[in-house]
């Protein structure tokens, strides 16, 4: 094998010609990352079908399909890839071209030249949030430090409308839900959903639009049943939609400010203004005019929802970070043992549970109208 592998990088280094193809200062670790050498930065590799790659075996070459990750393609050891369909090695050209992202700052380049990021990187409905540390002192929690890699994550929570389509796929390919789910309108959040189901549902998500299936239990996709053992799949160079860490989910409410204790940079306080929750003169911090539900909401029957997007985004373009409906987390909550976390607060919580640094517990199976969801995408895979 490794004189194979020998032969083929010779072959490669012949195919591509003379002129150097990896960039001064570059070092390759594992595909999908390299880490600069120069600047002590590590970057992720977008591998989109303008990536070309050489078939070792017949000299031809062909573009790397997006779906080549999910279909039978093999990473040995960068720059080769091997195809299971037909068992050709192939060596994969390096070019300017080739986009990068770098995973400290969050910025995208040409591999080694620079250049402007790609026309719209994130997928629709989704906000790249750059990696980095959100360290402070939050005004009720104390001294914080949450630390991520870049991803993109949901400008909204996932609406009804969106959770009908897909998981009307879904039940027509072998995926069950313990709900149906439940929204007051098609553009209000879905509720009355459990952990389970937004699970299945992400995975459903990915596999109607072609992107790789992220949670797996027992070795096997996760499509049926209440599985507490949901674990990671193994996939390399792109993600499927996932529920957020609860760091992942920390680190975006915070919108880039440091030491605040609710999502939005310029202001300590909460008020219907800025969420649908419920007011109390119990918190020094709400600061509400009227109390009680949001009076604009307040309407008609449970629950008192809002459409998503009613009010004013964050510091990283996201909305509803506080209020509406509570979030899922995927992680279990630390202090409670089998149960999940919820963030974020609801159209029905107080002022002190829409905290960016307050994190809820709940049953992985418990359903109501105030808990909702949104996904990410990971980028550091």
């Amino acid at each position: 094998m490794k004189k194979l592998l020998l032969t083929l990088g010779l072959l490669a280094v012949l195919v591509q010609g003379a002129g150097a193809w990896r960039p001064a200062g570059w070092v390759y670790h594992n595909h999908p990352w390299a880490y600069d050498s120069t600047t002590g930065d590590w970057h992720w590799f977008n591998t989109p079908d303008t990536q070309w790659v050489v078939n070792m075996s017949n000299g031809r070459w062909a573009r790397l399909p997006n779906s080549a990750l999910a279909t039978g393609w093999v990473y040995y050891n960068w720059a080769f890839a091997y195809a299971q369909s037909n068992g050709a090695w192939h060596w994969i050209n390096e070019t300017d071209r080739q986009w990068v992202i770098n995973m400290r700052t969050g910025t995208w380049s040409r591999f080694g030249v620079g250049g402007v990021p790609p026309v719209s990187p994130a997928p629709a409905g989704m906000v790249l949030i750059p990696g980095g540390t959100n360290a402070g002192t939050d005004p009720d929690f104390g001294a914080y430090s949450v630390t991520v890699n870049s991803f993109y994550f949901g400008r909204h929570e996932v609406t009804k409308a969106q959770w009908d389509e897909v998981r009307a796929w879904a039940i027509a390919n072998g995926y069950t839900f313990d709900n149906s789910g439940s929204g007051k309108g098609p553009t209000h959040p879905v509720q009355s959903i459990n952990w389970y189901d937004a699970v299945k549902w992400c995975n459903a998500r990915s596999e109607m639009e072609g992107r790789p299936v992220m949670y797996y239990a027992s070795g096997v996709i996760y499509r049926t049943g209440r599985r507490d053992n949901v674990l990671l799949g193994l996939v390399f160079g792109q993600s499927g939609y996932m529920l957020p860490t609860a760091r992942q989910w920390e680190f975006a409410a915070r919108g880039g400010a440091t030491g605040r204790r609710f999502p939005w940079a310029d202001t300590q306080s909460i008020f219907h203004e800025r969420a649908n929750y419920q007011s109390s003169d119990a918190y020094g911090y709400d600061s509400s005019p009227t109390r009680g539900y949001h009076p604009m909401y307040f309407v008609g029957v449970l629950p008192y929802t809002s459409p998503v997007g009613s009010f004013a985004a964050n510091g990283y373009g996201l909305f509803d970070m506080a209020g509406n409906v509570a979030e899922l987390c995927f992680d279990l909550h630390p202090d409670h043992p089998g149960m999940r976390q919820m963030r974020g607060g609801s159209w029905w919580s107080s002022a002190a549970v829409c905290r960016v640094g307050y994190r809820a517990a709940v049953e992985p199976g418990y359903t109501g109208t105030i808990l909702g969801f949104r996904v990410v995408i990971r980028l550091d895979l």
